[in-house]
């Protein structure tokens, strides 16, 4: 089994304000088609809308109803910066 690079990424709803950090992981394996782009845990009152293997794909829903992509200019948590 391949190793996952995981991190935690920022959530925030531009609609309500509403906020929290996501688990996320993709896979260690540059060769890989696509980075198998998976949403381990999500903070309370976000849910996905529709699941991408990719994470500028990935689409997230707010509790106030409002749908974004889950790879936006925001803010990781300490040391949760994925490598490039």
């Amino acid at each position: 089994m391949a190793a996952r690079d995981r991190y935690s990424r920022k959530l925030e709803c531009a609609m309500c304000g509403h906020s929290g950090y996501a688990e996320v992981s993709e896979d260690d394996m540059p060769t890989r088609k696509d980075p198998d782009f998976r949403v381990d845990e999500l903070p309370r009152g976000f849910a996905t809308e529709r699941p991408s293997k990719y994470p500028d794909k990935h689409m997230i829903r707010c509790r106030c109803g409002h749908i974004f992509k889950f790879q936006q200019k925001t803010v990781y948590a300490a040391g949760g910066e994925p490598r490039r």
